[in-house]
């Protein structure tokens, strides 16, 4: 009896050799790839940001269409994500917000809103955010709205440039 347990303790010794060989063999025959990257993140201290809800707008040209039906020129709509903790919200454009096409008095003046308030270019900004407003966060509209000319739109090729300037207020500022 113990020549038989023998025999199969051998035999169970051997099929596991086997089985430990089949799957080192396997393994040193699988390809393998490895990547290894850097992680980085900045947490501000104070939190107080204006980004774009859609990012991937901002940096291109963007163009308002023509409305051929109602022959009319649409606007531009786009949403920011705007927060801080510690103060109202602030804007105002870096120049006057206009389209033109090279030819003297042929422009589209712009209105240029921020939710909801209109913006110019004058050097006092305007409140577009209260301090509560911006302390728990907001999504807000920025919205272009071309103005029609007397007499009408007339054909070309228009651009122009919107600089739009936020700033936290500053502490005490009324």
């Amino acid at each position: 009896m113990t020549h038989r347990v023998t025999h199969m303790i051998k035999q169970s010794i051997a099929g596991a050799l086997l089985a430990a060989t089949a799957l080192t063999g396997a393994g040193a025959w699988a390809a393998r790839e490895e990547h290894t990257f850097e992680v980085s993140l900045t947490i501000p201290s104070r939190p107080f940001y204006i980004i774009p809800a859609e990012p991937d707008w901002i940096h291109r040209p963007q163009r308002l269409a023509w409305d051929y039906p109602r022959a009319t020129l649409g606007g531009l709509e786009k949403n920011f994500d705007v927060r801080h903790d510690s103060s109202a919200i602030e804007a105002r454009l870096g120049s006057e917000p206009f389209l033109e096409n090279g030819r003297p008095g042929e422009i589209i003046e712009l209105q240029v809103t921020f939710n909801g308030v209109e913006l110019s270019s004058h050097v006092i900004p305007r409140q577009v955010l209260s301090q509560e407003e911006a302390a728990t966060g907001k999504r807000v509209a920025l919205k272009i709205e071309p103005i029609e000319p007397a007499g009408g739109y007339r054909s070309g090729d228009y651009n122009g440039n919107v600089v739009l300037l936020l700033n936290a207020r500053a502490p005490g500022a009324q």
